[in-house]
This record gives structure tokens, sequence and C-alpha cells, in this order.
């Protein structure tokens, strides 16, 4: 039986009325995102039309996930919140504290040896407030999510932007920050602007070398890495109902590399194999029931164009395997091309690692296409050229695949069985002699392929691809080599060919696990007590941040002018970083240490302007917290794209920087801004970004006439008396200018005014 069945049901017997009225309202056929949207309205029934792209709407999700390392802010803002219980089900996930580096026995052993006190924390926190934990080695979030939790029609939210990795099951489930999360958690409703829509009609039918990952590599080619920004992306067509549910979760992981608000997909036959195969018949059985309102209305995908804002076809029987990369998901190359962009551009063509897991491709039928290659390459005498490790996605994963002899595969190669945890995608990967800095290049299944991301080292130059082809180029060891025409060498000097994967969508006999890894929480926690040491290096309780005093800010200092690229990454860098996830203090010493000051082109070196030295962007802001001087970020595009990771905003919040004013904001990141009670804002004409000189000291002219739709006037005086009045957008409505105003979005709930 499925977890929260009862809530599920719930949801289908009320889809069919709320969906009814909406077509009614909006006087059309509905897509499949908008048949969820409007069922999950804050107000139950829905009783307006709303405009796509311009209002705000208030949200009723079913459930939240949260990872170990965004858990633990989370749930130390929850504690603030006075509840005594989770208004919705909400399960915590410990997979992004587990690093890579011997195999899974050791590293899991270490894990749990050096972050007990984190661990022990949130299964006891999880164990007060009615929260469903899942021990460290259970497997990756997303992955148990889609075996455990997401279900058709349904909308959730997590704290972790490849939460959208749950569309593969037809959901509509959104990455956010802490604080949303505390939101729907304390019973409140969640807040998102109404999506712009963008229908991706898939043709065809994958075949030979190309998966579903190839998909999103060439989505992402497409769109770039901000163009989904603000919008849901719905696929549909006869290549959509020909994947596996699997491999729909994997397109709609990496949506999140193109700024999108999520993915999803139709309710069809691959999701009910799935549900009945992951013990979920009766999910399967209330879906069937209403199964015409868990997908579009047929006029939608016979007519795309009416009903989409954009609409992109792709024909899968004509794709081509694609190797995205280095250094931003959204550079896409086909295999055949790779030689003459590889050489053009530099890339080192000798491969030193390949890497299978992560979220975004973990599942059962991954591990076995992939395999299928190892086994043809041990069967042909062929020694693999560059070292191999995999991430299974769960211990159900894990459990299987063992039984069914595929990790013993992989193992013939040598590969490396690290723990069912996130690894190297997220920077867990104590990688032997990345400290040396070298040139080089890696290819994975991940998600993610920023600069320093997977091994800190920033001359690793990391690809994205299909398990598969991870499979074919570790073994040739050459980013060039083209499995479909290209052959290998054998131990014997004979060429070799080898043959397109295969493997099954679901095991032949069924999944199995001895030990899952999930821990109920009490029926009572009241008496559960949760302590956080006052001396803990890991922990830290949240004290409020100071509300905003009404007056106009003047006398800021800017702290950086990034230039270019600026994740969260950048802003506040995973890694070895991960442990101070739960002290905000201790990891505020990592904010903006990776973005690139824009007046001297390095890293975590800017002027203090108050004593004329340069010094570290923590140092540095911390020297004006003490001496109790505002300051401003300035950034480029998209900035803040990549993880959800509130701790990009909670850090410069913490330290004293007032405002962020940016050329454009990644989604996520411009909420959290504003949950945390900083500025968000946007240069009016984006050639002002220019102005911004190293020295300058910024005023704020109209902040006390703060209003929905109204600019802000900023004032940057240069150090020759120079001034520029610059013109800042911003997308506040009255209830996030309430945010503001409190100090946070917290305050408000804690005081009950929310």
């Amino acid at each position: 039986m499925a977890f929260d069945i009862e809530m599920i049901e719930k949801v289908y017997a009320n889809m069919a009325a709320r969906v009814d009225k909406a077509r009614a309202l909006v006087g059309r056929p509905l897509t499949l995102s908008e048949k969820i949207l409007y069922s999950h309205l804050w107000e139950g029934m829905p009783s307006q039309s709303f405009v796509r792209g311009k209002d705000y709407v208030d949200f009723a999700p079913d459930r939240v996930a949260c990872q170990d390392a965004t858990a633990q802010m989370a749930l130390l803002q929850f504690m603030h919140a006075g509840k005594s219980k989770v208004a919705v089900p909400t399960t915590v996930h410990c997979d992004h504290l587990i690093q890579a580096k011997v195999g899974a026995t050791t590293d899991l052993a270490v894990a749990n040896s050096q972050s007990k006190e984190v661990f022990d924390f949130l299964s006891s926190v999880s164990n007060k407030y009615g929260i469903g934990f899942w021990k460290p080695g259970s497997g990756i979030i997303h992955q148990i999510v889609l075996e455990n939790y997401a279900f058709p029609g349904g909308m959730m939210i997590g704290t972790d932007s490849h939460t959208v990795n749950a569309g593969g099951l037809g959901m509509l489930a959104i990455g956010v920050g802490g604080a949303d999360a505390v939101d729907v958690m304390s019973g409140m409703s969640w807040e998102l602007k109404f999506p712009k829509l963008i229908g991706v009609k898939l043709t065809g039918k994958l075949n030979g070398w190309t998966a579903p990952k190839d998909v999103i590599l060439k989505v992402a080619d497409i769109l770039t890495v901000k163009g989904g920004t603000g919008a849901i992306v719905e696929y549909f067509g006869e290549g959509a109902i020909s994947m596996s549910c699997t491999g729909k979760g994997t397109i709609c992981n990496m949506g999140a590399e193109i700024g999108a608000t999520t993915s999803t997909f139709g309710y069809d036959d691959s999701m009910r194999r799935y549900l009945a195969a992951t013990g979920r018949q009766d999910v399967v059985n209330a879906a069937d029931k209403v199964a015409s309102y868990l997908t579009a209305d047929a006029e939608v995908y016979a007519n795309p164009e009416q009903y989409f804002d954009q609409v992109i076809e792709i024909n899968l029987s004509e794709l081509e395997p694609h190797i995205n990369g280095p250094f931003t998901p959204d550079r896409g190359t086909p295999v055949s091309k790779m030689k003459e962009e590889a050489v053009a551009n530099g890339w080192p063509l000798k491969v030193e690692w390949g890497l299978i897991g992560s979220c975004t491709n973990s599942s059962y039928e991954d591990m076995a296409r992939a395999a299928s290659i190892v086994e043809q390459a041990v069967a042909h005498g062929i020694t693999p050229k560059a070292e191999f490790g995999i991430n299974p996605g769960s211990e159900q994963i894990r459990y299987t695949i063992e039984r069914d002899g595929i990790i013993a595969t992989f193992e013939k190669m040598g590969t490396k069985v690290f723990t069912n945890a996130c690894g190297p995608c997220i920077g867990q990967w104590d990688r032997e002699g990345a400290d040396k800095g070298e040139k080089n290049t890696i290819v994975h299944s991940f998600n993610r392929n920023f600069s320093k991301r997977a091994d800190g080292n920033p001359n690793t130059h990391a690809f994205v691809t299909s398990p598969e082809m991870v499979a074919a180029l570790a073994i040739s060891g050459d980013l060039s080599f083209n499995p479909i025409t290209d052959t290998l060498l054998n131990d014997k000097g004979e060429e070799v060919k080898l043959l397109p994967p295969v493997g099954d969508e679901l095991p032949k006999r069924g999944f199995d696990v001895e030990d899952a890894g999930f821990q109920a929480p009490a029926a009572d926690g009241s008496s559960v007590e949760v302590v956080v040491s006052p001396t803990s290096d890991r922990l830290q309780l949240l004290a409020p941040f100071e509300a905003w005093d009404g007056k106009n800010i003047t006398g800021a200092k800017l702290l950086i002018k990034a230039f270019g690229k600026c994740t969260t990454d950048h802003i506040s860098m995973a890694g070895p970083w991960l442990r101070f996830r739960g002290h905000l203090d201790n990891i505020s010493n990592n904010m903006l240490i990776g973005a690139i000051n824009a007046f001297n082109q390095e890293a975590n070196k800017v002027k203090n302007q108050l004593t004329g030295a340069y010094d570290a962007v923590p140092a540095v802001q911390r020297a004006y917290k003490a001496a109790g001087v505002p300051s401003i970020v300035v950034g480029d595009q998209n900035y803040g794209e990549g993880s959800s990771r509130e701790h990009a905003a909670m850090e410069p919040r913490f330290l004293g920087v007032k405002a962020v004013l940016v050329k454009s904001f990644a989604r996520i990141h411009e909420t959290n801004l504003k949950k945390q009670g900083m500025l968000a804002l946007t240069f009016a004409n984006e050639a002002d970004y220019d102005k911004i000189q190293e020295d300058d000291t910024i005023n704020f002219l109209d902040l006390t006439e703060f209003a929905p739709g109204k600019p802000l006037t900023l004032e940057f005086v240069h150090a020759d008396g120079s001034k520029d009045i610059i013109l800042a957008n911003h997308t506040y409505n009255e209830s996030q200018i309430g945010w503001f105003v409190a100090g946070s979005a917290l305050n408000l709930i804690a005081a009950g005014k929310a």
C-alpha cells in the first residue's frame, strides 16, 4: 500500500469538480499543468481565471520533501513556527552528507560518524513533528520520492531544485527554499506566480544509443539555462508515451537546468507499470478513476500552439546522443560532432573518470543499460581506460541490482560502488589528485557541471551525458569516441564495435529490499526532546532577523560586482561546506567566495572600502557588519541559478547585505531573498550594470514608498563625487513587502500574523 493513500484519494475526489469549474472559467480546454494548478488552489474550488506570468496565486501542495543539507535550516526555521506537528505529509532524506571516496560500506560508516550530530538532530526533529525520516544510505531523495510518494496529478514542493524529478510520475513537483517549505509544513498557503507553459511534443521513438537523457540535453541546448524561467514544461506525444516512467523522471529532473518551475508528463501505462512495480497498485486503482483529468484535454495535444506559450518539437527517431558541457549544462554537442568541438576548444580528449548515478540517472533501467555496455567490454577483453564509479539511487535499487547480478557486472571492470547517495554530483567526492588543479576531463550522468562542482578543481572539464554513453566513454577513455561508428581494440588487438545498450525498464523478478531505511515518526512527539548544543560547530539555533526600520537605506557600500555566471554554487558552495548547513554563522564564511569580482576578475578578493585593502568577501562583509555599514551586491544575468539552497540568501542577510541588484534572477533564488527579508532588485536598464564602480556608496532615495509595481530609485555615489541615478525594478506584491517590513516571512509566522 502507498504512503498517505487517504490523502491521494482525497486529491482525486476533488479533482474532477475543480478542473471542470476551471475549464468553464478559462473558457477553453486545459493542459495537464493547468489542471493540477487549478485543482490545488488554496481556496479550493476555482473562482477566477489567472494570467500566466503575471498573477501571484496561493496553492495548497499535497506534501513536502527535504534533503538533509537543506532540511537542517528548514527545520530550524520550523521550530520557530510554534507548531506541534507538520500540517501536510513531510519527509526528510539523508543523502547529501555522505562523501564518496573508498566505497559504500566505508564511506557510509565515515559519514555516520562525522555527521552523527546532524543525523541525530534530523531524526529527533522528524520524530517530534510527525515527519518521515529516511536514514543515511537509504538513497537519494528524488529517487525515493519517485519510488514511494509521487503520484499522478499531485502537487509537492521540496527543498531541492531537483524535486522536479517527480514530474516523471505526472506530478507538479517544485523546488523551493526552506522558508517556503516551512509555510506549507505550518499549514499555510504557498505562493507562486502562475507559470507560463512550454509544450514539448515528442514524436518517433528512442532507438539505439539514444536515451531519455538526450531529450533534456537537447531541450537544454535549445532553451539555455534560463529559457524555462517562470514556466512549466509539459511533454506529450507518441514519443512521450513510449518512454519509461523513470526515463520521464530523468527528463523532468534536468528541467531545473533550464530554470523551469517544473516539468511533467501525462498519466499513461508506463506510470501504471511503475506504480504497480513499486507496490502502489492502490494508487493505480484510484488514478484510473480520474484518468482523463490526469492528462491534458485532447484538443490541447492536437493543437498545442493554441494552448502553450511556446512549443518545441523533437523527433526521437532522429535524435542523436548528446554530450553537454563543459562548465554549463546547456552547451549541447551531438556525439558525432564532439571530436571537432573538443579540438577546436582545447578540451582534453582523455577521459579520466566516468560516473553514473545522482537523482537524474540512478534507476534500475539506467543501471541495467549501462551494465550491458560494461558486460560487452568484459566479454570482448576490453580494458577500461578511465576509472568508473556508480551511485545507486536507493537501497531498493542497490539491493535489486545486486540480486540481479548488475553490480557484479560493474565490479568486473573495477567499478567503485559508492553509497546510495548524491556523492560526486554535489561535490561530495574526495577525488585523489583533484587538489593539483590539473586540466582534465570527466563524464557523468549527473545534471550539473559547473566549474569546481564535482571535485573542487576549476580545471576539471565535466560533461553530462546518458549512463550508457558514460559507460562507453569511460571504457574508451576518449571524449571523442562515438560508439555508433567507432571501434575499440581488445586484449588480442582485435577491433570491437559495441552494440547498442539494452536493459529492462523494470526488474523481471520485481523490486526487493531487506531494509529500505525508513523511520516512521512517533504518533505523539510531544515528549521528544530536540537538543542543540550551544558549542556545536554544525548546528546553531536561529535568531530572528531584524525588522526594517522604515527608513531609506543610506551610506551602503558595494560589496561585490559579480561578473558573469553566478550560481548558488558561487554564492554558497557545497562540497566540504555542506557540514555547516545547520550553522548559519559558520557557513556564512563561504558567502560569495566563488563569485568573480568584475573589477579584478578574481574570486574571493574584494575591496574593503573602510580600509582600502583587499580581502575575502566574507571578511569584508563582516567588517561592514561590525561597523554598522549596510552593503549591496550587484550581479549579472540569471543570478542564483542552480540549487535551491536558501543559504545563498540567508548568508548575505545574516552578514548585513541589504539588497541584491542584478540583470535578472533565477526563480528560486529571487523568492529565497524575498523570504529572508532582503531586497531582490533588477536593473530597469541592464546597461546600468556598467555604471557601477568599485568604490561606490549607495543611497536608496524612495524605499519609504516601497509598493507593488513601483520601481525603486538608487543613487550611486562614485569616489570622485559624481553620481549615477539608477532605476531598479522588483516583483514584490503586498504580502512580500510585508516580509521585508517584518524582517523575514518567518517573523510573520512566528508572530501569528502570516
